[in-house]
């Protein structure tokens, strides 16, 4: 009989996602080679989510991103609604494990379940100095463990998350889409919208530097610019409250000229296959320590060179002066985007080789056998 798991990818965003979405980027790129290698999925996800997977598990209809950073007395029902959604199908059905991907909720609610539910791995991919509270006093009892995304992450996490954690399982992506396109002169920001991102200091970076920059990523959960200019306009007061609403309001906007620096809202598909194969540069100043960074290796898969701050995982995926640059100042940076194209693309896609959906994959497997062996 094969392994039977539930992917739990969570309440925000569609598997995959249009645009935007790391987190069900990942269980997107990793759901189809673990049914390849024999495993039987559920995945607990939205409902307006396409990916084929054996039983699809969805407590809420539409996706909630819009609202994951409004204050937390005004959306803290919505995972505790998912999860309860969750809790209810597994009651029906048999699973073996669930691979959790929603944070806190996700391993508090299926802790305190306890032997009611399967053994639980959760992915990590956030920062682990966020929710110190709980990841310092939780207690998985054998049930629960977690797997991080770097070893920069986990070597940051409180000393009771690291001894319930296996070994780190590093990110995939989907491989490129071949395509005829030449390599530009312009650099691309390809995230978020927000503060940690730090859109605007690559704005200044890539002015100081004469290349065009162009900014790819939802604002606050809007993916168009004409959509979020009008409901700025219109008085959209719940969005305009927004945190990354107000960074881009505030520190992007400015910067925004049509030509030198541009934003395209979210992109996906052949748009966002074309913008990044065609870019000189990916652009990756951060302002916090990147535990994951799928954008970094989207890049590199496809031999496009990272010039971004030296933290968090960063310098374990780039190398300096091989496949990108790391810096610590804007002047650095901008001075490092002049010798990019010196750099080899195969030496980008050759560093890349081992992030591959299929190693992904099996590492998991792994890292599930290890959860279900201790459980019992």
């Amino acid at each position: 009989m094969s392994l039977r798991v539930l992917v739990n990818a969570g309440p925000w965003l569609p598997v995959p996602p249009i645009g935007y979405g790391g987190i069900e980027t990942v269980v997107a790129t990793l759901v189809p080679e673990l049914r390849r290698l024999g495993v039987e999925v559920a995945l607990a996800t939205v409902g307006t989510s396409t990916l084929e997977v054996d039983h699809l598990v969805t407590p809420l209809g539409t996706a909630r991103f819009e609202s994951v950073a409004q204050p937390y007395n005004q959306v803290s029902g919505i995972a505790h609604a998912h999860m309860h959604g969750v809790l209810a199908w597994l009651r029906d059905h048999e699973v073996d494990l669930v691979h959790d991907h929603l944070e806190v909720v996700g391993p508090a609610v299926l802790g305190a379940a306890g032997s009611d539910v399967p053994p639980t791995l959760q992915t990590l991919h956030w920062d682990l100095r966020k929710h110190v509270d709980f990841y310092s006093s939780f207690d998985g009892r054998r049930r629960v463990r977690f797997a991080g995304v770097s070893q920069s992450q986990v070597d940051r996490a409180p000393d009771n998350l690291r001894r319930q954690a296996v070994e780190h399982v590093p990110l995939a992506v989907p491989p490129p889409v071949a395509m005829d396109v030449e390599r530009g002169d312009h650099v691309v920001v390809l995230a978020r919208i927000t503060a940690d991102k730090a859109q605007d200091v690559a704005a200044r970076v890539a002015r100081r530097a004469g290349r065009p920059l162009v900014l790819a990523g939802p604002v606050g959960g809007v993916s168009d610019a004409e959509e979020l200019e009008r409901r700025l306009a219109d008085g959209d007061t719940r969005l305009a409250s927004h945190p990354d609403v107000r960074f881009f309001v505030d520190r992007v906007r400015p910067h925004l000229d049509g030509s030198h620096v541009r934003w395209v809202g979210g992109v996906a598909g052949e748009e966002k296959e074309r913008l990044l194969q065609s870019a000189a540069a990916l652009l990756s100043p951060l302002r916090w320590d990147e535990p994951g960074a799928t954008a970094v290796v989207e890049a590199l898969t496809r031999g496009i060179p990272v010039v971004g701050s030296p933290r968090g995982v960063l310098p374990a995926l780039v190398e300096h002066g091989v496949t990108g640059f790391l810096a610590d100042t804007e002047e650095d940076l901008a001075a490092h985007l002049g010798k990019v194209d010196d750099l080899d693309p195969d030496a980008c896609r050759a560093a890349a080789a081992s992030w591959t959906p299929e190693v992904m994959a099996r590492r998991y497997l792994e890292r599930y056998d290890r959860v279900l062996s201790e459980a019992r």
